[in-house]
Parts: structure tokens; C-alpha cells; sequence
């Protein structure tokens, strides 16, 4: 009598379900419910204002206004809307947080797991990574600034490396977690091989933080960007961002306070939206 033993069928699918569900759980959740929907309020605001302005340049005589429904946030000192400004300052800010995040959470998992291949490789990007931490945010932006040019392209280079070693080291600690498992050690025992492994097991037990990491690093990437474009790092006139508006409107505080409170709020909506997204998704993949 012959007794086969086969493989238990791949769970990574099944995980990525059931992560999909709780997921979803987080958004419907009143916490998770409110961020979601301030987050695509401002991001339809962002993409919907081409079609109610004629662009984030458009000047005129009446400088300084004070807010009225035509004008919300008044205009600045060459008579443009800043209310329009600030929206098309939020797209642009936008565009760094989708590209850039995204980016960095790829390129700083799989640097992460380098140590399931190879242990030197894995721990050269260890280093790698302390020495990124060593470097502020906005030490860092400056050196690659000088590398490059001020400009979108500097903010998205800087976003992606600031994050790579939040990303690096939680994979990293994820799998090693995950890898003294027994469901991963009785896949090798059945001779499945390490990368399957990796991909098919590891990788999709661990995503649950990192997708919670990504979140919060939406919010570092905001101020990351602000930071810059206050001193003049950042996205350059008369391209509109968030840190650039708060730049160019503190000069003329007293006269047109709107100038920089309204940049402000919306950089505070944004914020928040992130900050209580993230929170909503870490209650909700917190396996009790």
C-alpha cells in the first residue's frame, strides 16, 4: 500500500481575499469611512478644476482680494485665484504621493527580502538603508536637489529613497517572521522551492503591513514635499504646489492671510485623510 503526500493547495490567493475583506472592513468603518471620503473629495477637486478655471497662471489687476465666493482664498500679489492655485498645487502633490509611494513600497520590499536569496546581499542592503536613515528628510532632499535640479523630478527621487528603508526593514522583519512559521516550514519539507516559497507564501502573509506602512508614508511623503518646497527645493514657479503657495504666501501674511491659510487647510485635510486611513487599516488587520 502506497501512501502519497501532497502539497496543501497555495494559500496565497486565499490570503489575498481574505486581506481584500479586511480591507474593505477598514473603509466601512466610520473612521476609515470619513478618510476615504475626504480623500476622494480632494482628489476629485484636484482632477475636476481644469474644468472650471482657465488654468493656475491666469493674472490679472485685482490683487489681494479678500475671499469671496469668487474667490474663497482671495487672490496673491499678481491677481491670480489662490483657491485655484491651491487645487492645482494639490494635484501636483498628489502625483508625487501615487507615483512615489507606490515606487518606494515595491523597490524597498524587494530590497528587503534580499536575504531570503542571499545573506550578504541582505545585509549590505541593511546598511544601505542605515545610512539613507542617517540623512533627515530635508538634508537629504537639498544633496539630491544638487545632484539633480529643484523641480518635480527631485521630490520623486527624494520620496522614493527617503522610503525604501521604512519599507526595506518591515519586509525584511516580516519575513523573518513569517519564515519560523510551521505552514512555511512544512511547505519545504514537501521540497516546495525558496522562491515559490517566498512569493506564494511569505510575501502575501506580510503585505498587510506594508500596505498599513504605505499609508503612513503618504503622510511623511506630504510634509516631505512642503518641507522642500518652503525653502525653494521643490516644485518651481509658476507650477503651483502646496509647500510652494505656503513659500510665497508667508511674505505677504498681513495682507492676504488666505494666502497661506488656505494652502494650510488643505494641507491639513490631506494629512488627516492619510493619517485616519491608516489607522482604520491597521484595526482592521489586526488579527486578534
Amino acid at each position: 500500500m502506497t501512501t502519497t503526500i501532497q502539497a496543501a493547495p497555495p494559500v496565497a490567493q486565499k490570503t489575498v481575499r481574505e486581506g481584500w475583506r479586511r480591507y474593505l472592513a477598514a473603509v466601512r468603518r466610520p473612521r476609515g469611512a470619513f478618510a476615504l471620503s475626504l480623500l476622494a473629495l480632494l482628489v476629485l477637486a484636484a482632477l475636476l478644476i481644469p474644468l472650471f478655471s482657465n488654468g493656475y497662471d491666469q493674472q490679472s489687476s485685482d490683487t489681494f482680494l479678500s475671499p469671496s465666493w469668487r474667490h474663497p482664498f482671495g487672490t496673491d500679489e499678481l491677481g491670480r485665484d489662490v483657491f485655484t492655485r491651491t487645487l492645482y498645487g494639490l494635484r501636483s502633490d498628489l502625483v508625487l504621493l501615487f507615483i512615489g509611494v507606490p515606487v518606494s513600497m515595491v523597490l524597498g520590499t524587494m530590497l528587503g527580502v534580499l536575504g531570503a536569496v542571499s545573506r550578504a546581499a541582505g545585509l549590505f542592503m541593511q546598511r544601505v538603508f542605515d545610512i539613507i536613515i542617517g540623512f533627515p528628510s530635508l538634508i537629504l532632499g537639498i544633496v539630491i536637489v544638487l545632484i539633480m535640479q529643484p523641480g518635480i523630478w527631485a521630490l520623486l527621487v527624494t520620496i522614493v529613497i527617503y522610503g525604501l528603508p521604512g519599507f526595506g526593514r518591515l519586509a525584511r522583519a516580516a519575513m523573518l517572521a513569517q519564515e519560523r512559521r510551521e505552514y512555511v516550514q512544512a511547505a519545504r519539507v514537501l521540497g516546495i522551492s525558496r522562491r515559490k516559497v517566498l512569493v506564494r507564501h511569505i510575501l502575501p502573509n506580510s503585505i498587510d503591513a506594508i500596505i498599513v506602512h504605505a499609508a503612513i508614508s503618504m503622510v511623511t511623503a506630504v510634509f516631505l514635499e512642503t518641507g522642500l518646497s518652503i525653502v525653494g527645493l521643490g516644485i518651481q514657479p509658476p507650477q503651483p504646489s502646496l509647500g510652494m503657495l505656503l513659500n510665497t504666501g508667508v511674505r505677504f501674511l498681513s495682507l492676504a492671510p488666505m494666502y497661506v491659510l488656505g494652502p494650510t487647510l488643505v494641507l491639513i485635510l490631506l494629512a488627516l485623510s492619510f493619517s485616519l486611513l491608516s489607522d482604520a487599516l491597521n484595526e482592521a488587520v489586526t488579527r486578534k
